[in-house]
């Protein structure tokens, strides 16, 4: 057992003393996850661990129902501008977990703060033309087109007191050094940030000032994180925690089985694919000199026919995941089943590609991948490996915590890696935005193409998706994008990820399929 993890245990053991001093009508709920998010900073960086954490915290002008649909939060309502943009109208009354008022200033501020280069999260603005300020409680955001999208992409876009933020110097984020807001919160949402040590603990307790009738009784919640999936799962059968996800796909049937434990299972909207570097004119960790094979669609296409995707679904992921061609999977607007489509698994077709690529000997290189972030991501990499062997690839695996993993491969420091992509917004234009579009800070596109993929042909699409409201021609469009995905290979998608929680029996709660866990859902009986 890794120090981390006995410190983490520590910190249950002790949680769980405490809660025998709580009076009876306390309700203090503990929970715990493999990956501790890696900042509290809303626009610091665009993942799940983060945002999902955050939405506890912080709020946006809209938020998602358990359903996944789009209702008001700090904007009571919205309408259009024609096609020039939309009109938020503000709720009043709302403050800051510190005691400040909520206005459009510091809309104004968290816009200028999120759309920043220093921000991570910065492409869901790439639309936006201008954000203006009519009153104290109304603003305009202009697009360049017309958005029928925007309001739904903003959803995880949170809101900072401007005056807190600027009084400790985090005005802007900081993805490299960190600042006030990496660690320290004021949100206007349901629970603040009572205590945060990173890698270790962060307890959270409930708003009394918080504008929306709550519909959770926690008094107290606590989360640890857990490295080990395995000491986790152990910590809920012993009665340590309440809650833990993602739980081991080999664990399932013993957790249901269990008494006084149940498991909670669904589909997420996260797509497990690998990724290439396809700018470099020479790649880092390769016995191939002078040029980037990976810039060679016959290469990606090889590597693809050689990937067995329904062997990793079928033994790493034990039969819960669901292969698929696209980055996108059923429920997001925009997915066709025609045109979920893989490229057949053919290991000498792979070896033909690589010969006539010039490389009948195959080559070696460098994969990155995560080992704590998506469900056995490790595994996958490691069978993938494997499988590469077999055309004549010799791949050089380094599989890190995800708390540097981000860093590593925006310094660029892989050849091929391993990302998982849900999108925010549940439409087909998300991915291609942050995922296909060429990378461009000033339009603030391509925020998470790290292989530097570019298409033209994908770029001039990409703004008439976003602004045509006719279905059929919306649709048409978004199956061409797909159609150069398969033909051009800048990714390799693998399958659907699937969503396996674990908690007490007498917790309710809801599951939604981002993966997002909601405290102001949780109830415990």
């Amino acid at each position: 057992m890794s120090i981390s993890i006995r410190l983490s245990v520590a910190g249950m053991l002790a949680a769980a003393t405490l809660v025998a001093a709580i009076p009876a009508a306390a309700k203090e709920f503990r929970w715990a996850a493999t990956t501790d998010p890696v900042t509290l900073d809303p626009h610091g960086t665009n993942t799940a661990p983060v945002l999902g954490f955050l939405n506890n915290v912080y709020e946006g002008l809209v938020r998602r129902n358990p359903d996944m649909e789009v209702e008001p939060a700090l904007a009571e309502r919205w309408e259009p501008i024609g096609d020039k943009g939309w009109r938020f109208f503000l709720r009043k009354g709302v403050t800051f977990h510190n005691g400040e008022d909520f206005t459009a200033d510091d809309v104004i501020f968290s816009y200028e703060r999120a759309a920043s280069e220093d921000s991570d999260v910065r492409s869901w603005f790439a639309p936006v033309t201008a954000l203006n300020k009519v009153d104290d409680y109304t603003v305009e955001f202009m697009t360049s087109d017309p958005n029928p999208l925007f309001p739904g992409s903003i959803a995880n876009w949170m809101i900072l007191d401007q005056g807190w933020a600027s009084a400790n110097g985090a005005e802007r984020p900081s993805r490299e050094k960190g600042n006030y807001a990496t660690i320290n919160a004021n949100g206007t949402g349901a629970f603040k940030v009572e205590s945060r040590a990173a890698g270790v603990k962060t307890v959270l307790v409930p708003f009394d000032g918080w504008w929306d009738k709550a519909e959770h009784n926690i008094t107290r919640a606590t989360f640890t994180p857990i490295t080990s999936a395995a000491t986790a799962v152990a910590a809920l059968l012993s009665g340590e925690i309440d809650f833990f996800e993602p739980v081991p796909l080999q664990d399932i049937p013993r957790l249901k089985a269990t008494a006084g434990l149940k498991v909670v299972e669904g589909i997420e909207s996260r797509v497990i694919f690998f990724g290439f570097e396809m700018e470099a004119d020479e790649l880092r960790f390769t016995d191939v000199k002078g040029k980037n094979p990976f810039k060679d669609v016959r290469v990606r296409q090889a590597i693809y026919h050689a990937i067995d995707a329904e062997a990793i679904a079928a033994k790493i992921m034990r039969g819960n995941a669901k292969t698929t061609g696209l980055l996108i999977g059923p429920g997001i607007n925009g997915y066709k089943p025609a045109e979920d489509t893989r490229l057949a698994y053919d290991p000498e077709k792979a070896k033909a590609l690589l010969a006539d690529a010039g490389y009948p000997d195959g080559f070696s290189f460098g994969m990155r991948c995560p080992n704590d972030r998506y469900i056995n991501d490790e595994a996958i990499c490691s069978a993938a490996v494997a499988m590469l062997s077999r055309i004549g690839l010799k791949v050089q695996l380094t599989a890190v915590p995800v708390r540097g993993y981000w860093n590593e491969l925006r310094a660029d420091q892989f050849d091929m890696f391993l990302l998982g992509w849900s999108p925010g917004t549940f439409d087909a234009e998300h991915p291609m935005r942050f995922l296909l579009a060429t990378p461009n800070n000033e339009k603030k596109l391509g925020s998470w193409n790290f292989g530097a993929y570019s298409n033209a042909r994908i770029d001039e699409l990409l703004p008439q998706i976003q602004g045509e409201i006719d279905p059929a021609k919306r649709q048409a469009m978004v199956d061409e994008v797909h159609s150069i995905l398969k033909t051009d290979v800048p990714y390799v998608p693998l399958h659907i990820q699937p969503l396996v929680w674990a908690t007490r029996s007498n917790i309710d709660l809801a599951q939604r399929n981002d993966n997002f866990f909601i405290l102001r859902w949780v109830t415990i009986n």
